[in-house]
Parts: C-alpha cells; sequence; structure tokens
C-alpha cells in the first residue's frame, strides 16, 4: 500500500531516503530550504551539489513549504543533529501528532546531551518516534545499491510495520524496539570513526586500527548498557554494522575529518579547506559528558576530545593508551 511520505532536510541522505522510499512504492515530497535547489530536482531530477552524477526519481516533488505536511502518514526529519531543534520548533504545533516521524540524524545535541528522540519528544510530544541507523551511505542507498539498516520504534510491532513502508528492492529495514540504544550506537560511532581516521592519518598502520575498533566495540558497549540500551543492539546493523563502516572507509566524513586530524591539522584548518564538519566533532565532548555522568570507562572518547582539542600530542595520547593497566580479553 502506498503511503504518502515527507523527507524534511535535502541534503545527500534525505534525499537518498526520499529516492528509497519512493522505490518501496510511496509517494514523496521533499522539503528543501533553496529554491534553486527544489528547481533543480523538480525539473532536471538531479542534486549536483549532494548527489552528482546519480539521477533521482522523476515522482520525486521537492517543495521549499509545508504544504501537505499535515497529510501525511509519515515523516523523515534528515537534517543535521545539531538542527533537529531549530527545525521541529519551526512547525505548527501538532502538525506531527500521531505521525511516525523516523529520526535519519546520527548525533546528540551539544547544549543539551539529549539524544534525537528526547528533542522530538519535548518539542512534539504526540509524535511517534522511530530511529533510522546502520551501515548506509548517501550515495550508495540513492543509487539503489543493497543497503541493510535498522529501523527502531516505540515497540517491535510498530517498528515492523514502518518498516515495511520503507522496504524496497535495495532497502532492507530490519526492526527494533530499542531506540535509546539504536541512537547512542548511531552518534557514538561518528565519534570512534574520528579517532580510527586520525590513526590512518597519523601512518600507525592497520594492525592499530584494527585494535582501535576491537576496543571501540566494548567501549561502545559499556556505554550502551549504562545509557539505557540493550546489549543485543551492539552486534547488529547499528552497533557493530555502522562502527565498521564509518571506521574503514574514507567515503565516511567522520573518519576524513579524522585523516586530517592524524596529519596534524587543527579542527579550525580542515574546516577552512573546505572539508565540511562531521557530526562527530560536535558529539564528542557530549559523549565524553554522557560517559562521565554515567561512570563510564570510556577512554577512547577522552582521547578523540584530547585529539580534537588539540592541547595534547597524538604520540602522547597514544603512549596513554597503550600504557593502560592490562586486562583479561572481554573484561570491560
Amino acid at each position: 500500500m502506498s503511503r504518502t511520505v515527507f523527507v524534511i532536510g535535502a541534503g545527500a541522505w534525505g534525499t537518498a531516503l526520499a529516492q528509497a522510499a519512493i522505490a518501496a512504492g510511496n509517494g514523496v515530497t521533499l522539503i528543501a530550504r533553496d529554491p534553486a535547489l527544489v528547481d533543480e530536482i523538480n525539473t532536471r531530477h538531479t542534486h549536483s551539489m549532494a548527489l552528482t552524477g546519480i539521477p533521482l526519481d522523476p515522482a520525486l516533488a521537492a517543495q521549499t513549504g509545508l504544504d501537505g505536511l499535515a497529510d501525511a502518514d509519515c515523516v523523515l526529519l534528515a537534517v543535521p543533529a545539531q538542527a533537529s531543534r531549530a527545525v521541529l520548533s519551526g512547525l505548527p504545533s501538532g502538525i506531527l501528532a500521531h505521525k511516525p516521524v523516523i529520526l535519519c540524524a546520527k548525533g546528540f545535541e551539544a547544549t543539551t546531551t539529549l539524544r534525537q528522540s528526547e528533542i522530538l519528544a519535548a518539542l512534539a510530544p504526540g509524535a511517534l518516534p522511530f530511529v533510522l541507523s546502520g551501515p548506509s551511505f548517501a550515495h550508495d542507498v540513492a543509487s539503489g545499491r543493497p543497503t541493510a539498516v535498522t529501523l527502531a520504534g516505540p515497540d517491535i510491532t510498530a517498528a515492523e510495520e514502518v518498516a515495511l513502508w520503507l522496504a524496497g528492492p535495495a532497502l532492507r529495514p530490519y526492526s527494533s524496539d530499542d531506540v535509546t540504544g539504536v541512537e547512542l550506537a548511531g552518534g557514538l560511532k561518528n565519534v570512534y570513526a574520528l579517532g580510527a581516521g586520525a590513526i590512518e592519518g597519523a601512518g600507525l598502520g592497520l594492525s592499530a586500527r584494527s585494535a582501535y575498533l576491537a576496543r571501540a566495540f566494548a567501549e561502545m558497549g559499556r556505554m550502551i548498557v549504562a545509557l539505557g540500551g540493550d546489549s543485543a543492539t551492539l552486534g547488529g546493523l547499528a552497533g557493530i554494522g555502522d562502527l565498521a563502516l564509518s571506521c574503514t572507509s574514507d567515503a565516511s566524513r567522520n573518519y576524513r575529518f579524522g585523516l586530517e586530524l592524524g596529519r596534524g591539522r587543527t579542527v579550525g584548518a580542515i574546516l577552512d579547506q573546505g572539508l565540511g564538519l562531521a557530526e562527530g566533532v560536535a558529539t564528542a565532548p557530549v559523549a565524553r559528558a554522557m560517559a562521565r555522568a554515567a561512570n563510564v570507562d570510556a577512554p577512547l572518547i577522552d582521547a578523540v576530545n584530547s585529539i580534537l582539542e588539540g592541547d595534547v600530542p597524538l604520540a602522547d595520547i597514544l603512549a596513554g593508551l597503550m600504557a593502560r593497566p592490562l586486562k583479561r580479553e572481554g573484561q570491560d
């Protein structure tokens, strides 16, 4: 059965998800801020800035306003994590009531430490929160390449129903009822991807990166459980699946940002060279605060923050990690 789906946010990720929702048989409207982009999508069926060389489905309709949003069966919020509050605050009161709202950003709010579903609950308490996460790059999804993700909802029955709305020839959503754990995994993997990139950028070798990935997996597990998530999420697509992808591919913006950090560049210098801000940069200090509040041992999150702050040489950060007390394999 075709659904009416609105996607708020016409960046690479929002546009890619709009493509996938059309492929699943839905009528889709993409809400953008830039009238020129709206015109390009509607007339040329391209998104030359974010999805170069990928033709968009002619059935995809873009617009700048909120016309029709009140009648949507489902809404995907696909704006950066730090912009979610502003976007939700700008919507008419009650317009999302009783609607499934799929939160697609991976990150925690810097000013409040809130997860995306907590922001939604505060600003649109009548909305039904769902979270989409997992190993997925916008170019792959927009191109129709096979991708599997996790869709978490308030209960497993609701998650299974909404997953059916998005499932298509190339997008396979696995349902979950662990909204908290899936959100935590999605935000934390961006932080760890910065560190993995820094290891590569500093020329420390693949053995070091592999060890880092394994320890990040363990640390993420401690964080998820301590903050109310389900440990089973760690072993799924939103956990190890997304962590492995983001920590090993230069198609990940966070990994690329980390590469430059490892080469000795500061955050300001990386931004000046036009790479763009990665979600993990804003999320890392929040993750550190969350770990400390929950009394979770998170040396890798601390290390990534030290790299970002630039007040400790990378060699000294590495030496500190290597000098930590030895532990048994599997011991937290």
